[in-house]
């Protein structure tokens, strides 16, 4: 693996040609949806300002208003399908529910109608009681046996 050499801070001229200067950070930009369809609406609002200065920007602006829009409009219908997916949600919630407790009925009535015991039940996914395994009883190992002197003094 080779090593990385540091790098030194970054630095830059100044303007005047002094010398250098340390990086100033950038002005921070917005990261969310809406902080930038609002940037974008106030930036509009500045270069109309100065559409004097600025008369070769006029049909940017126009499209950056207009995707503003949209990106407002869709925002709007993001909101709406977030609500609409929460009721559905709750819907299918109350519908699972529901038909959990129908199936369980069902399957209850299905070996009440059978028997449990009945084979027909593995139709329905259902496992028929077919009894219990006998248990066996477990075998002593055989130990050590007591020599007889023992045996005749436990017995007396």
């Amino acid at each position: 693996m080779v090593a990385r050499r540091a790098r030194p801070p970054a630095r830059l001229r100044s303007h005047d040609g002094a010398g250098l200067a340390e990086r100033k950070r950038p002005v921070t930009r917005e990261r969310t949806q809406s902080g930038k369809l609002g940037d974008w609406s106030r930036l509009g609002a500045t270069v109309r300002a100065n559409s004097a200065d600025l008369p070769h920007l006029e049909t940017s602006v126009q499209r950056l208003e207009a995707l503003q829009t949209q990106g407002v409009d869709l925002t709007k219908e993001q909101r709406a399908f977030r609500a609409i997916k929460q009721e559905k949600t709750q819907q299918l919630k109350t519908v699972l529910a529901e038909g959990t407790r129908l199936a369980t009925l069902l399957r209850s009535a299905v070996k009440q109608h059978y028997g449990p015991t009945s084979e027909k039940l593995a139709e329905f996914d259902l496992k028929p009681f077919r009894g219990r395994k006998a248990k066996t009883e477990p075998v002593p190992a055989p130990g050590p046996e007591a020599p007889p002197s023992q045996q005749g003094a436990a017995g007396q």
